[in-house]
């Protein structure tokens, strides 16, 4: 593992480092904040997906996380969002593919198969590496994220439940099978038979029966993609059905940005850290 930065902040360290990942077969990056109670032992770790067209430095720059992290002792780790390098195969002007939308899946798909192993890159090796080198308590972990992160989230806290204490998500793709903008990219990273799709969708989990004991989402009422890509209402009508117990605010007058993360990040942190304690 390289350091690629360190900076003190609210008495914690925020760093990026770097490393080569036998996963996803190209040099990856990621963020880690390390409050200050770490100095008396090992700590929760919380993990944040980004979205489409980020890296971890997206949230680390305009997630408003640090304070409050550091409040409550969180070590955040934020990891990017695909393997990147000039021999990963990429739609250049696709936003919705490739490099910056690896959609938290293991792509089984010719060329993409290679690098694109977002899932074992968040459930195993970076984990492992995580583990290895910061103060991390791998038993008390919790996940979030925003937009494709929301999606990774859920699905990755509903195929590993006995991992995470805790999962949110703003803004979530919670149907990607069926939305305009994931279709696509599933298909290209999964193949053509949609019932292997089934394994990276949050309401198609929950119908093949995995479970997660509470979720919580935000999702702000303006949106552009609300009514096309997240579609909130079809996780509250999978959760209803199978009996997860899901807090959906609606936010009134909020977008799919930034500046919608940054406003209830707190309320998300405050949430896990009462479930990590």
């Amino acid at each position: 593992m390289k350091v690629v930065s360190t900076s003190k902040s609210h008495g914690g360290v925020q760093g990026v480092y770097s490393h080569a990942s036998e996963v996803c077969a190209c040099d990856m990056s990621f963020a880690v904040f390390v409050p200050p109670q770490a100095k008396d032992g090992p700590l929760p770790v919380l993990w944040y997906l980004s979205g489409l067209t980020c890296t971890h430095a997206n949230v680390m720059d305009k997630g408003e996380y640090r304070r409050l992290a550091s409040e409550l002792g969180l070590i955040v780790v934020c990891p990017d969002t695909s393997p990147r390098g000039s021999d990963v195969p990429d739609e250049k002007d696709n936003w919705q593919f490739g490099c910056g939308a690896g959609f938290y899946l293991d792509a089984t798909q010719e060329p993409y198969a290679k690098n694109y192993r977002m899932y074992s890159y968040i459930t195993e090796e970076l984990p492992a590496l995580v583990a290895a080198n910061f103060p991390a308590d791998l038993s008390r972990q919790a996940i979030f994220g925003h937009s494709m992160g929301g999606h990774g989230a859920l699905t990755i806290a509903l195929k590993n439940p006995e991992r995470y204490r805790s999962c949110s998500a703003f803004a979530p793709i919670v149907q990607p099978s069926t939305a305009g903008w994931s279709r696509p990219a599933f298909e290209k990273y999964l193949g053509s038979d949609e019932k292997s799709w089934r394994a990276y969708d949050a309401t198609l989990l929950i119908e093949d029966g995995k479970r997660f004991p509470e979720l919580l989402v935000d999702q702000g009422t303006a949106d552009g993609f609300l009514q096309d890509g997240l579609r909130p209402w079809l996780l509250e009508e999978a959760c209803r059905k199978a009996g997860i117990d899901l807090t959906l605010h609606m936010q009134d007058g909020y977008d799919h940005s930034y500046n919608f993360i940054s406003t209830f990040m707190d309320d998300h942190l405050k949430w896990h850290a009462a479930r990590l304690a």
